[in-house]
Formats: structure tokens, C-alpha cells, sequence
């Protein structure tokens, strides 16, 4: 296996690389919703960066747990070298002497520094175990004379990982049990907290310490509270010698669980799972940014070990409990997400099983035709605010069935898909139904915002868009076209034909009301709050072309496409409004308010190449080279920028488009993968 995929980042120490240090980030997790996250230089810079966030049961939820190391490396002569960084309130900034990192990498998706000082090459790996809520960090001497004396100093402060700095486990609250080189960290009613290290002559300093005033620039930049303090117990102390790995263990699971493997049959086992997940996706996707994005991919597939109950019932059905994540690091799993990233992150990748696990996890939380918008953080149950995620999941079954032919999952959620229908049609929450007049849907409810472009503050919804959206009518009648075949293949023909009538209806009114003569585009609402037509040039309307059964006139075709790419097209996505429109927001950046106000108002979406390519290919079926050439220099361009090895949320809509939102956003890696395979 070929360990370097093509992530690769190199250092001369030159000050001027500093920010670059600081802005880029990487991202470990273990397929709990866990995590481990900070910037190349280890100065933290959001609240969320920690080498264990852990994901515990239900009702608790993602923890911070070990929030910092310091470490410091004393040679044989005496002299002495940090790593990692901290900024302060007081606008002090210590690097550490980032002088002496000369690389960092991924090997096989994970973070590998190299540090050279003088005669001595030093290199650092984090890893996280597949399925367990525990950290890995190991140092290894490759060259140099050793051996040399390794001092690591851990920080912690427990929390909610989405918490103000200000809250959580006071920090004098913390009760500490240290034996043998190996410590316990106790916080009131939370697993504990265990730590060793594995190496030459081990052991453990207890010194208190209290680390205050640390600034989080990235907090501090989005308008949250910035300052935050830590509590160290002290430090580890090591022998480092050439070609003899020290690793350092972190973790809330029990001490059985943690000592059952080595530290090195540990790494092995997740080189050997990783090589596994790559071997098991499309030959398509075999090259180097490419199989970065399946091991990215893995990232965002879980298993919600707090939702204890939900996976004891399905279980014991003789299934499995998985989600998808939809962005690190704030977000939970979300319907819309959940469906939208399906084929590219199981089926693309080769991970069928978990693809049907997925589907029948969100259908057993079916609701009044309805699969939930998202589960919020350490909760069990759904909340429903959306009009699209379950027109969704009719796409994502389709294309679940269409790779895999699993006719038996099929038979079993047909019932629940007819349920659906006749919900939609018959109207359901938040003003779900179908108008009896034309046979498009219908969505809106003051208190929310129901499609994908869902920003909301208070009681502002940025962009309500009630009425007839042209996303969900088109999305609807693609629903209406796949339960017509699904009937008519379980020989159900009365029920088929009546779907097919009603597809037919859908789409005559779709084309006499959306199509937009006068600016030869589609209107992005009919029918809106006031009657009105809204006449914005936004990308929703690239899903009347792009989707399996478009719903759009083939005469529409160029024109709309020609639309979007003149308008909406950057190099990395589609912006979510044109410029010309007096609500165009140009960045997103400040405070929640300023970025809700541009989350959908121009603020550019990369998952919206995915359906957007899927409309190239459909108007000029012969330009696959052309639109893999733009994939590629997309991916040349962002894998190194932001979280290294992944796709952000979003960028700013005019150059230099910078990445914001969330560091990898499931659907972001998702749509990409997904195109690239097709234009490949």
C-alpha cells in the first residue's frame, strides 16, 4: 500500500508561513461522532480543537476531554526544543519554535508532523481507534543520537464540545488518581478520563498547573466568547530512542478495552482498516486526491453510540444502527445531509452494508411522512423541520437499489414510501402538501425555515422561501417517478398508474409556472407568501435538470444551465444567489447574525458541484474530460488550504474564495467523490 496519497505540505521556518500555520488545520475521528481536530502549528484556535473529544451515551453527548499537549524535547547536550503553540488574551503569540517543523503530511489520512533540529529528525502521528473513544499520539526519534528526554505536559478542561469556553467542569473540580506511571482525570458524573504512556522508563510528574487566558482567534472572529482557561496535573516524562516509537494513550473507555492491544498493533490494525476502505472503493477514485477523499469520506459514517435505546431495538431486528455526521466539528446528523451524501460516501466507496443501515435508520424515525432534519446533540429523538429531507430519501433509496439491487429492502420500506405520498399529498407538518389544483407542493411555516437554505436567528428566517419551491417540486416529481417504477416492479400497476398521473400532472404545472420567459431561467418560488413569484437567480433551480427523472422541459435545458454557470459558477461551487440581487452578500464572516444574513444570500456551496455536474454532462454529454479537469483543479487547489484532506461547508463568493463554515462538511466530500466517478 502506498502510504502517501498526494498530501504533502513542506516548511522552510520562514515567519512569513506563520498564519499559514495557523489556518490549517487537520481532523482524526473514530466512527462515534469523536473527534480529534487543531491546527498544524498546535496553537488551538477554536473550542472544538482537542486531541479527544469523545462521543458518549446518551444524554451527555460529545465531550471535550484532553484539550492540549505541550511538548518539549530535551538533546543530550542540554538544549531543549518545544512543539506545538499557545496564544493569549494579551496577544502574545508562541509558536514553540515552529522553526524546526520542516513537513507536515497524511499517511494513509493521518496527521504526521516532522521536525528536524539540528542532527535530529523527530516525527509525531495522532490516531484515533476505529470504533473507541481514545487518542493515540506517538513520537518517534527517525534519526539522530538518543536517546533524548520527551516531556508532555496535558491541559484539559471537560466540556460540551459545542459549550462556551466559559462552562463545563470548574476547574479545581477535577479529582486525580496516578499510579505507576499511569493517571486517571475524574470530572464529576463522566467517565473517567485515563492516560499512560508506552515507552523506555515511563513515568508520571504531578505538578497542578493553570493555563489562563487563552484566546481562540476563530472564536473571537465568529462572535463567540474567545478566552477560555485549562488545568494541567502535570507531565509525563520519556527516554526517546532511535527506531523505538513512545506513545501516548488517552481515553474514556475502560482500562481492558484500552490495554487489549499494543500501541503498534493498534496503528496496524487502522493502517490495515484504511488500506481495507480503499481497496473497497471504486477503481474510479484510485488516485491520490481521490483516495484522500474515500479516507475522508470514513470520517462522516457512524455509529451514534448515544442513542443507546434506538440501536438496542434495531439490533435486536437483526440490524445496525449508522448515520452520517454532517460537518466537524458542530453539527449532528441531519436528514437532508444524511440522503444527499449517501451515494457518495457508502455507495461510491464501496460500503453497501452501511448504506442500508443508514436508510433503515432514518426510516425507522419516519414521522407523519417525514424523516427528521436533524437529531440535536446527546438527544434521542428527531426534530421534523424540513420539506426536502424525505423527498431525499426516495434519491438516495433509488440510488442505494440501483448499485446494489437489494429488491428486499425495497419490499420492506415500500409501505412506508406509499405512506409518505399520501402524507405530502394530504398535507402533514409545517404546511406540507400538495396544492389540489396544480399538483405541486406546497412548504412553509412562519416559525421556519423548511428547505435546505435554512439560516434562522431568533425569530428571522433569512430566506423563508414559502410557497412552491422549485427544488422541492423537483425533487417531488422525481419521488412521484421512482415510486411509478418501484410499483410497477412489485406488479402493484393500479398503484403505479396513479402515480404516474400525478407525476404527469406535476410536471405540466411545473413547466407552465416555474419557466421564467423573460429571464430564460426558473423562478426560484411561485406562489410565494404573497402570491408573488420570486424571480432570483439562485442554484435550486439546477436540480429540474440534474436529478435521475428531470422535471423540466428539454427545451429549458441550456438555457437554464447557461443561467447558472454564467451566474452562479465559481471555482469552488455555486453561489447560492446571484451578484446582481440587492440581497448578494459577497463573504461570510463576524458574528452569527452577519453570517446568517450571507449563509444563502451569494455564500458559496462546493456540494452543489455535484448536481451541477450532473447537468453539464446532461446538456453537453460529450464535455466529461472538461468537467473532470475543473474537479481536479479543485481538488489541487482546496485539499492543502483548509482542513487538510477535506472539503470545507462553504467559501466567500468572490476571490479569493476563501473556505469558511465547517473545516469537512459531509456532502462537500460526498458530491465530489461522487462526480468524479462519473466524469473519471
Amino acid at each position: 500500500m502506498n502510504n502517501d496519497i498526494g498530501i504533502r505540505t513542506l516548511w522552510t521556518g520562514d515567519p512569513a508561513e506563520q498564519e499559514e500555520l495557523l489556518k490549517r488545520e487537520w481532523l482524526v475521528t473514530n466512527g462515534l461522532g469523536g473527534y480529534a481536530s487543531g491546527t498544524i502549528s498546535g496553537v488551538p484556535t477554536r473550542r472544538f480543537h482537542s486531541l479527544l473529544t469523545a462521543a458518549l451515551s446518551d444524554p451527555r453527548g460529545r465531550y471535550v476531554m484532553l484539550n492540549q499537549l505541550s511538548e518539549l524535547v530535551r538533546f543530550p547536550d542540554g538544549s531543549s526544543q518545544k512543539i506545538g503553540g499557545i496564544e493569549l488574551a494579551d496577544g502574545s503569540l508562541d509558536l514553540y519554535g515552529m522553526s524546526s517543523l520542516r513537513e507536515f503530511r497524511l499517511e494513509s489520512g493521518l496527521p504526521v508532523w516532522r521536525y528536524e533540529v539540528a542532527d535530529h529528525v523527530i516525527e509525531k502521528w495522532i490516531m484515533m481507534p476505529y470504533m473507541s473513544n481514545t487518542v493515540l499520539v506517538k513520537y518517534r526519534l527517525v534519526s539522530g543520537t538518543g536517546p533524548l528526554r520527551l516531556k508532555i505536559r496535558l491541559a484539559v478542561h471537560f466540556r460540551r464540545h459545542e459549550a462556551s469556553l466559559a462552562e463545563g467542569f470548574p476547574l479545581d473540580s477535577y479529582d486525580l488518581k496516578a499510579s505507576a506511571g499511569r493517571l486517571e482525570i475524574h470530572g464529576f458524573s463522566m467517565p473517567p478520563l485515563r492516560l499512560y504512556v508506552d515507552g523506555e522508563n515511563p513515568a508520571f510528574t504531578i505538578e497542578a498547573k493553570r493555563f489562563s487566558d487563552i484566546l481562540y482567534r476563530i472564536e473571537e472572529q465568529r462572535g463567540y466568547e474567545a478566552q477560555g482557561n485549562l488545568w494541567s496535573p502535570g507531565y509525563f516524562r520519556v527516554d526517546l530512542a532511535v527506531g523505538k516509537d513512545v506513545t501516548l494513550i488517552a481515553s474514556a473507555e475502560s482500562r481492558e478495552s484500552t490495554m487489549a492491544l499494543t500501541p503498534a498493533e493498534t496503528f496496524q490494525a487502522e493502517l490495515e482498516r484504511r488500506r481495507r476502505l480503499l481497496a473497497a472503493a471504486r477503481p474510479e477514485l484510485n488516485n491520490g486526491l481521490t483516495k484522500q477523499l474515500v479516507l475522508a469520506a470514513d470520517q462522516f459514517i457512524i455509529a451514534p453510540v448515544e442513542r443507546g435505546s434506538e440501536t438496542s431495538r434495531i439490533c435486536a431486528t437483526g440490524g445496525d444502527v449508522r448515520t452520517i455526521i454532517a460537518g466537524y466539528h458542530w453539527f449532528t446528523d441531519w436528514g437532508r445531509d444524511t440522503m444527499i451524501s449517501l451515494e457518495g460516501l457508502t455507495l461510491a466507496t464501496g460500503r453497501h452494508s452501511e448504506a442500508g443501515h443508514i436508510l433503515r435508520t432514518f426510516a425507522h424515525h419516519l414521522r407523519d411522512g417525514l424523516i427528521p432534519n436533524l437529531f440535536p446533540e446527546g438527544e434521542s429523538e428527531g426534530v421534523y423541520y424540513t420539506a426536502d429531507a424525505t423527498l431525499w430519501f426516495f434519491h438516495a433509496l433509488d440510488r442505494y437499489i440501483e448499485r446494489t439491487g437489494d429488491r428486499a429492502l425495497l419490499r420492506e420500506l415500500l409501505p412506508k414510501l406509499l405512506d409518505i405520498i399520501e402524507h405530502h399529498v394530504r398535507g402533514t407538518r409545517f404546511g406540507i402538501h400538495c396544492d389540489p389544483g396544480d399538483g405541486l407542493l406546497v412548504q412553509g411555516d412562519p416559525r421556519y425555515a423548511l428547505t435546505w437554505m435554512d439560516a434562522k436567528l431568533g425569530d428571522w428566517v433569512v430566506t423563508p422561501r414559502r410557497g412552491k419551491a422549485v427544488e422541492i417540486n423537483a425533487l417531488w416529481y422525481n419521488a412521484l417517478r421512482l415510486m411509478e417504477k418501484w410499483l410497477q416492479e412489485e406488479n402493484l400497476s393500479s398503484n403505479s398508474i396513479e402515480m404516474a398521473k400525478r407525476a404527469d400532472v406535476t410536471r405540466l404545472s411545473f413547466n407552465q409556472r416555474f419557466w421564467n420567459a423573460q429571464t430564460g431561467y426558473l423562478y426560484d418560488v411561485v406562489d410565494g407568501e404573497s402570491g408573488q413569484n420570486d424571480p432570483a437567480c439562485r442554484p435550486n433551480q439546477v436540480f429540474s435538470l440534474s436529478l435521475p427523472h428531470p422535471v423540466l422541459d428539454q427545451a429549458h435545458w441550456h438555457s437554464v444551465f447557461q443561467a447558472v454557470k454564467d451566474r452562479l459558477l465559481t471555482p469552488v461551487g455555486l453561489r447560492t444567489l446571484s451578484p446582481d440581487h440587492p440581497d448578494y452578500k459577497s463573504h461570510y464572516h463576524g458574528d452569527l447574525r452577519a453570517r446568517d444574513a450571507s449563509y444563502h444570500q451569494g455564500t458559496v456551496w462546493p456540494w452543489l458541484l455535484g448536481p451541477y455536474t450532473d447537468a453539464w454532462l446532461r446538456v453537453y454529454p460529450d464535455q466529461r474530460k472538461e468537467a473532470r479537469d475543473f474537479l481536479d483543479q479543485l481538488l489541487e487547489r482546496h485539499l492543502h488550504e483548509a482542513c487538510i484532506g477535506s472539503v470545507s461547508e462553504v467559501f466567500d463568493a468572490e476571490s479569493v474564495y476563501a473556505p469558511r463554515g465547517c473545516i469537512a462538511q459531509a456532502w462537500s466530500v460526498a458530491e465530489i467523490l461522487r462526480v468524479w466517478m462519473k466524469v473519471a
